[in-house]
Parts: C-alpha cells; sequence; structure tokens
C-alpha cells in the first residue's frame, strides 16, 4: 500500500462557492488511484525443500536424473589430461612392423595389449557411465613424484624446496636432478602456466592458449612454464593433496574443520601459480582427490569441495553432480548458515550467467533430445538452488550485480516447455520482485512481460507456476507507470489474462482438485485455495496496470473485464474469499475514475453500488474501506446518492467517522461531501449526528493529517455552508470556530510535525488541502456572530 501522502480525496463536490480549477480538480481526483497490495502466493509446498514435487514433470515420467539425492565420490568423474590446441600433421609413411604377418591372420598374429584401464572404460563407455573408485594420491602422480624422499621432505629438502620455488634459475633434467637454466631472466610471468586449449564448454574465465603438443618420453624439452608447474606442483600442491588424503583417513572426529582449511588453502595456491579452470596439466590427480572426499558426507565440506571444483571449470556430468550436491546441501535450512559464510553463490551464479553457458544451451536447444534432457537436468538443479536462497537479503545483491536475473529470462525462453524449470524460475521471480532493485532489474529485460504472458498461456493449467507468475507481475505494475504500459501494449496481454480470469472464475472451489495448502499460519488462511490465489493475484494486476492514464480508459470500456469483476463480486463471500473481494473492489475504484461515456463502470454503477452493500456490512474492516472508496466515487451521481439514502447506507458511513484507521474516517468524509451535494439529504445527514462526528475527526487527526482535515472540512462546508448553519448546535459551532482558527495559524499548525523531512510536505497539503476551505468557514462563522 502507498504512503497516506500519496492519498489525496477523490471526492468533487458539483456545487460549493469554493472555485477550483480543472487542473486541480483533475489532480485531487487521480491521485486517489492507489496501487494494490497482496501477500506472497501460499502454494502448495512440502515439509523439506525438495527437487522434484508431486506436481513434477519428472516425477510423473520418472525420469529424474541420476543419484539425484545420493551422491559418492564413484559418481564422478576424472577429467583427462586437457587436450592439445595444434593438431600434428599425419605422418607420410606407413608404420613397419618388426615381424611379418598375413592379412587375413593379423588380427590373430598381432600382440595384444594388457588388460588395464584402457578395457575398463570401454566397457563402461557402454553403460553411458564411468564408475571410479577413488584411488590413492600416488597413483595418480607422475612417476618422478612419487619417491619416499620426495613424499616425506626432510628439513634440508624442505629448505632446498623453499629455495627453489623463489629462483627462476633452476630446472629439473629427466632424472629429477636439479640444472641451471641458461639464460634464464627473473621474471613473475615465467611462474604463469601457459594453459591448453580444451575441446569442452567451459566458462570464460578459463583462458586458452595454443601451444605445440610436447611428448612425455624427455622432460627436458619441456618449457620454461611448464617446470615452474612442476616445481609448483612438487613442493607446494602435492604436500597439500597428501595432507588432505591423510586426514581424510583418519578418525572422523573433527577433521571437518581442517579439511576444510586445507581446500581453501588449495585453492588460494592454485590461484596464485594461475592453474585454475583448465590451465593446471595434473588437474584430474586435483579433482579425483576431492572428489574422494565426497564420501565423508560433511555439508560443510562438500562446500568446498564443490567451490573449489567450480573454479577448476568442471563439465559435463562432474558440472551435473556438483550442482546435485550443492542442492542436497540447500535442502536442508539448518544448512543455510553454511552458505551465508562461504561464497559458493558468486560461482552458480557465474555458471549460470557464463557466456559459455549460453551458448551450450543454444547448442543443446539444437541437439537431440538426450542432450537436451543432461542441460534440463543441470538446470533444475542450478535453479532449485537459486531458489532456495533468493530469500537471503546477502543473495539478493549478487542476483542482480551478476546479471543473473536476464540470463534466467533466457533459459525461461528456451526451456519454457519444461515445467519444472518454469516453475523453480517463477519462485524466484515472486520472490526477489518484492525488492525494489531487484524489481527494476527483471522490468529492465528486454521482453519479459510478453515472456511471462508466454508462459501463462502455455501453462495455465499449472496452478503454483501461473500464481507466482501474476504476483510477479503484480509486483512490477506496483512501481511505475512504464511497466503498466508495456505489460498492456503487449500482444494478447487483455485475452491472455481475461481468458486466464475466466476460466479460474468457474472453477468449483469445492470440487477443486487442486492441492490444498499447507498447514495455517499467520501469513496463509486455511480456507483459502490455490485457485482463488490465482484469481487474487490476477484481479491485482488490472487494478495497478489501471492506474496508467492510457490504460485505464480502456479497461473501464472492457465490456468482459467489468463482467467478470462484477461475477466475482456476486459469487463470492467476504468470509471465504475476502482478499480476493478487496482486490475487485480496489480494481472497480480505481476504473471509476474514468467517466468516458462508454464506461462499463457507470453504465452499471447502480449494480455495483448494491453488490457493495456485501462489502460494507461485512466483518472485514478492509472490505468496509474498500467499499467506501468505490461508493464515494459512485456517489459523484444524483441515482446513485438516491440509492445510498434509500437503503440507508449514509447511517453506516455516519458511523465509520468514529474508526480509529485516519483512512476510514478520509473515504467515508468523501462520501458524506458528496452526499451533502443534495439539500434534502443534508437534513438526514445531520439526524445521525454527521456534523458532530466531522468536528471531532477534524479535532483528532488534523493536526497530523492535513489532507483528511480538509475533507472534513469541506463535507462540513457543503452540510452547514449553503444557508443550514441551524444544523450545528451553538455550542458545536464554537467549539469548531475554535478549532479552525487555532489551525489556521501557521505556526500553531505545524507544529506538531515531528518528523523534518516530512514538514515540506505537511507545509503544502495544509497550504493547498486544508487552509482555503477553514477560512470560508471561519468567514460564515465570523458574519454569524456579526449579525447576532
Amino acid at each position: 500500500m502507498e504512503t497516506k501522502h500519496e492519498i489525496c480525496s477523490n471526492f468533487i463536490p458539483r456545487r460549493n462557492s469554493l472555485r477550483r480549477t480543472c487542473a486541480e480538480i483533475v489532480r485531487e481526483a487521480r491521485q486517489s488511484l492507489r496501487v494494490q497490495s497482496t501477500q506472497r502466493p501460499f502454494t502448495p509446498r512440502g515439509g523439506q525443500r525438495q527437487l522434484f514435487g508431486t506436481n513434477s514433470v519428472r516425477a510423473e515420467h520418472d525420469s529424474r536424473p541420476p543419484s539425484a539425492f545420493s551422491l559418492h565420490a564413484q559418481n564422478f568423474d576424472a577429467d583427462s589430461r586437457p587436450g592439445s590446441g595444434t593438431r600434428l600433421s599425419p605422418l607420410n609413411h606407413k608404420p613397419k612392423f618388426p615381424f611379418p604377418c598375413n592379412a587375413e591372420d593379423s588380427l590373430k598374429d598381432f600382440p595384444k595389449s594388457p588388460t588395464g584401464p584402457v578395457e575398463a572404460r570401454k566397457g563402461l563407455a557402454r553403460a553411458q557411465t564411468r564408475l571410479l573408485k577413488p584411488a590413492s594420491l600416488t597413483s595418480l602422480l607422475p612417476s618422478d613424484a612419487c619417491t619416499d624422499e620426495k613424499l616425506n621432505p626432510g628439513p634440508e629438502q624442505k629448505e632446498l624446496s623453499a629455495k627453489l620455488l623463489c629462483s627462476p634459475d633452476l630446472s629439473t633434467d629427466h632424472r629429477g636432478q636439479l640444472k641451471p637454466v641458461p639464460g634464464k631472466t627473473t621474471s613473475k610471468s615465467s611462474t604463469n602456466i601457459e594453459p591448453a586449449l580444451d575441446s569442452g564448454v567451459r566458462h570464460t574465465g578459463c583462458r586458452t592458449e595454443q601451444k605445440t603438443e610436447l611428448g612425455y618420453g624427455d622432460s627436458t624439452t619441456c618449457t620454461d612454464k611448464e617446470d615452474a608447474e612442476s616445481l609448483v606442483w612438487n613442493n607446494v600442491i602435492l604436500p597439500l593433496l597428501q595432507e588432505l588424503e591423510s586426514v581424510a583417513a583418519g578418525s572422523s572426529e573433527g577433521p571437518v574443520d581442517r579439511l576444510c582449511d586445507l581446500c581453501d588453502h588449495l585453492h588460494a595456491t592454485l590461484a596464485d601459480a594461475d592453474m585454475l579452470g583448465r590451465r593446471c596439466k595434473r588437474r584430474s590427480g586435483i579433482l579425483r582427490t576431492l572428489f574422494s572426499l565426497v564420501d565423508l558426507d560433511s555439508a560443510q565440506l562438500n562446500l568446498h569441495i564443490a567451490k573449489l571444483c567450480l573454479a577448476l571449470c568442471v563439465s559435463g556430468n562432474n558440472l551435473l553432480n556438483i550442482c546435485k550436491l550443492v542442492f542436497q546441501i540447500s535442502r536442508s535450512e539448518s544448512n543455510d548458515v553454511l552458505f551465508e559464510k562461504n561464497s559458493i553463490i558468486d560461482s552458480l551464479l557465474l555458471v549460470l550467467n557464463n557466456e559459455d553457458a549460453h551458448e551450450l544451451i543454444q547448442k543443446l536447444c539444437k541437439a537431440t533430445d538426450c542432450n537436451m534432457t543432461v542441460a534440463g537436468h543441470i538446470l533444475v538443479q542450478l535453479t532449485a538452488t537459486l531458489r532456495n536462497l533468493a530469500d537471503h537479503p546477502d543473495s539478493r545483491k549478487l542476483f542482480v550485480s551478476f546479471y543473473v536475473i536476464p540470463a534466467l529470462c533466457l533459459v525461461l525462453h528456451r526451456y519454457c516447455e519444461d515445467k519444472d524449470i518454469c516453475t523453480n524460475i517463477s519462485r524466484i521471480f515472486s520472490k526477489l520482485s518484492s525488492y525494489s532493485e531487484c524489481c527494476l532489474a527483471l522490468a529492465q529485460t528486454p521482453n519479459c512481460y510478453s515472456l511471462i504472458l508466454d508462459l501463462l498461456s502455455k501453462h495455465q493449467q499449472k496452478q503454483d507456476l501461473v500464481v507466482r507468475l501474476l504476483f510477479t507481475l503484480g509486483n512490477l505494475t506496483a512501481r511505475s507507470n512504464e511497466p503498466r504500459q508495456q505489460l498492456f501494449q503487449c500482444k494478447d496481454c487483455m485475452p491472455t489474462l481475461l481468458q486466464l480470469y475466466n476460466s479460474y472464475q468457474r472453477r468449483n472451489v469445492s470440487s477443486n482438485t487442486a492441492l490444498q495448502i499447507e498447514a495455517p499460519s499467520s501469513r496463509e488462511p486455511a480456507a483459502a485455495t490455490l485457485a482463488d490465489d490465482v484469481l487474487v493475484k490476477l484481479v491485482r494486476v488490472l487494478a495497478n496496470m489501471c492506474i496508467h492514464p492510457a490504460v485505464g480508459p480502456s479497461l473501464a470500456t472492457n465490456t468482459t473485464c467489468i463482467q467478470l469483476l462484477m461475477e466475482t463480486l456476486e459469487r463470492r463471500s467476504v468470509q471465504e474469499s475476502e482478499e480476493l473481494l478487496v482486490n475487485v473492489a480496489a480494481a472497480i475504484n480505481n476504473l471509476s475514475f474514468y467517466q468516458e461515456e462508454n464506461s462499463e463502470i457507470r453504465y452499471n454503477q447502480l449494480i455495483i453500488a448494491k453488490l457493495m452493500l456485501k462489502l460494507l456490512l461485512s466483518s472485514s474492516m478492509d472490505a468496509m474501506l474498500e467499499a467506501t472508496r468505490v461508493y464515494g466515487n459512485l456517489s459523484l451521481h444524483k441515482d446513485v446518492r438516491d440509492f445510498v439514502m434509500q437503503n440507508k447506507v449514509h447511517k453506516f458511513v455516519v458511523t465509520l467517522l468514529d474508526s480509529k484507521r485516519a483512512e476510514m474516517c478520509f473515504s467515508a468524509c468523501g462520501v458524506l461531501t458528496n452526499l451533502a451535494l443534495d439539500p434534502p439529504n443534508r437534513v438526514c445527514l445531520a439526524l445521525e449526528g454527521a456534523s458532530a462526528k466531522l468536528v471531532d475527526s477534524l479535532r483528532d487527526f488534523g493536526p497530523a493529517d492535513w489532507q483528511l482535515a480538509g475533507q472534513a472540512c469541506q463535507a462540513l462546508w457543503n452540510l452547514i455552508g449553503h444557508g443550514s448553519d441551524k444544523l450545528l448546535r451553538p455550542e458545536e459551532r464554537e467549539v469548531l470556530l475554535e478549532i479552525l482558527t487555532v489551525y489556521s495559524d501557521e505556526e500553531e499548525a505545524l507544529k506538531w510535525t515531528q518528523n523534518e523531512d516530512e514538514q515540506d510536505f505537511h507545509k503544502a497539503c495544509w497550504e493547498s488541502e486544508f487552509l482555503p476551505v477553514a477560512q470560508k468557514l471561519i468567514k460564515v462563522f465570523q458574519s454569524l456572530e456579526t449579525t447576532a
């Protein structure tokens, strides 16, 4: 709900001696248009955070990604050595075999390679899954790094290693002996690792360069940078990996913190040596060690492992499993504090917003169904994790700074048929759009409105998706005029919204097959259904859209729209659908501002006035408030004023002046202002004590709300300022004159304003809304005293 200072009088007296310009009247009436707010969607959810709910497409078709919630080291693949960026030219000669063989028995006589990992990998390739047991680190390292002397360096060797790392003038020969490098100069760039070009898709941060592929026979042919990488590996990284394995193999109690520290140290070391991404030749050894730690089943440690694996630019099955691992951790609310301490969110957002990820999506959109399925599984895991983290204040700014919202819109566009992905992203949008910065980022994303409308059209039967998309549209249209017009101008905007309205309007709530909401809470009334919530959010969008001066008149003349709103008022009760009827009344109040000749509101104003009685006589204060506002606009017409007096509605309006709510009193003053335009009505209002209650309202609310004080004075002027001053008793007139005199003094009137930031606003309201009418009333009373 907008602040009170944005709500001005929407009641325009037809006859009084205080003449105002047309611009002032239009400005005053337009400010009565109000943005409608609503609660977050209360949609079905389980007791735990789940990836696939009962409505999931993947759950229905039993096509969940493997190991969605059970991950072990064997589920990961150890990355192979990065490929060369340069292709070698084919050999010009044919190989000669050391023994003769015939063509027909060549296969029989040719020596077979020993059974080993190659055959195992071939067999596993046919099963489309590589199950690798975590091997010891020593089996993954080069032979020159596996001697006992290097695994357990003594003090002298440690000192030598330290000197070695600081000296750029030393290298190693093929036997591991130190030797000077001739002609080598000291340079920081000499320690940078020159990365090899990989054919796989990876993050843009993983820079690649082309270099000639080198053989493995003689290490003396390696470049200086490769020598530097070997030094860092043997003297820094290798001991860290060994200590990781050693601590992990020890007792299960207490090593988690130590393992996390070691992972952070390893991460920092790789970053300092420029060996993150795919730059490190021994990257597979690092990954294999990290994957083996997953079996320790520690959420804290697994987050550190996931962060480091993402920094190493894992892809394919490993990226999928890392996303599964992070989502598995995010399912437990007790782990939320771990995400606050770990910057894994940055890495996840980089994965989603990465340029290569976009290229991957575009490629998979044109690829086979199998590839689309794999990409879909990855996006489900990732968006589900982001969905769970979107509520945290610290993470919301990352959604904006990493441009993840436009990336999510791209994913929605590519995977608009995938209900699981669409539902996850709609939940993210419904959370983020409640905050101005995130809402602005979404509003500035090109084609976001047409994208949401397209999803509403495609998935109109999926209620949990529809309600969140409508809630997001309501948040977008609640902040400024530009989104209201952009949404309205989208192709098929009104047909889509009105089709949804008509469809959900006709659903029988008692036989609705939709799931009921979760256990009652202070935010979610137990009797509400998801279908009702769809209508609540949809009507809110209509109420917000019609505030725009170009959209409002069009909606006011839309017969289908007005008929649906009236139908809702007729079919629903306040006890069962309070929020829905309040939103409908707010939409009608906004639409009633536009008084075009072909306005459907104006054509049906008596029917609407009758339907509003149900809200006015209810026990809901919000419903009574909205009904009073509608009567304030409709009572500009004589036939509606007659209906109000004939049905004793004015008695209820006078009673509302006793309300302690300033908004309620303000709206009641407006209705009385219009009713007092007709002389026969003034006597009836005076008999109900309207004048005395208006004086009380002026005294109670005046210093804090000069708009309300001005509206009360306007009602009093219409009651007693046209020669009907006898309707006010002498003691009441004396009290009113004293109040007006005090309030007309600027120093006295504005001394109650405690907030210095609002002083200028209060002064403006006092000068424009209250003072002109108060001075008129004072002159009338002073002339009466002079005559007496």
